[in-house]
């Protein structure tokens, strides 16, 4: 993880020095900013590794700042973790549904929450091994963009619905149920209630149609040969 880059937004100064320092031990570089606007010219200005996140914040809340990262060409891959005091089921979905990576409430110990950037980043580096684009049926699937195209239709889905989406296609055939999915999509220490899975996947549905991906009942889901 040496020489890896970390953005910190939280507007509690105490708290961004303790885990600056926290994160300087473990060999990472540091970046802070107080708010959601902040954080964002920071990210374009630095292109960090990870961003840590908390919600409630001044100027720009967390949640809207992660939702314009996802919609920024330049932002849209860079992993996010909310760190925050919000520990309510319902905040936390949301969260995750704007493209958090990992939802992590406080307090918590500073052993625990390097260990989980780690597995953050240790996800995404695997991730950057595998193919970059997929050609099924007749969509491609271009993870180098976050781009799905059908002839000359081009689809923009939002990166868990993307990802979703593309670790199905890459696994076509192969019936993955819903735990399995939520473990490699949304990653396995974080809680994602099922439906979360049954809502991504009929949104994809709805945008790319229902004949991609086949619902195995009692069992999950796979893409189809």
């Amino acid at each position: 993880m040496a020489n890896k880059t970390i953005l910190v937004v939280d507007d509690e100064k105490d708290l961004l020095d303790l885990i600056e320092y926290n994160l300087k031990k473990e060999g990472f570089s540091v970046l802070k900013a107080e708010n959601g606007e902040e954080g964002i010219k920071i990210a374009k200005e630095h292109k960090p590794d990870l961003v840590l996140m908390d919600i409630m914040m001044p100027k720009m809340d967390g949640m809207e700042a992660v939702e314009k990262m996802r919609g920024d060409d330049d932002l849209k891959s860079i992993p996010i973790i909310f760190l925050t005091a919000r520990s309510d089921e319902k905040t936390e979905v949301e969260g995750l549904n704007k493209g958090g990576d990992d939802y992590i409430t406080k307090p918590i110990s500073t052993t625990k929450l390097i260990s989980r950037i780690k597995a953050v980043m240790r996800r995404f580096d695997e991730t950057e091994e595998e193919v970059n684009r997929l050609d099924v049926h007749d969509l491609s699937i271009d993870k180098d963009r976050y781009i799905v195209t059908r002839g000359e239709e081009e689809f923009q889905l939002p990166r868990k619905e993307f990802e979703l989406l593309y670790y199905l296609a890459s696994r076509r055939g192969k019936v993955r149920d819903r735990q399995t999915l939520l473990n490699k999509v949304w990653g396995d220490n974080i809680y994602v209630v099922d439906r979360t899975v049954d809502v991504h996947v009929r949104k994809i549905r709805e945008k790319l149609g229902d004949h991609y991906i086949e619902t195995v009942k009692g069992v999950g889901y796979r893409f189809k040969e």
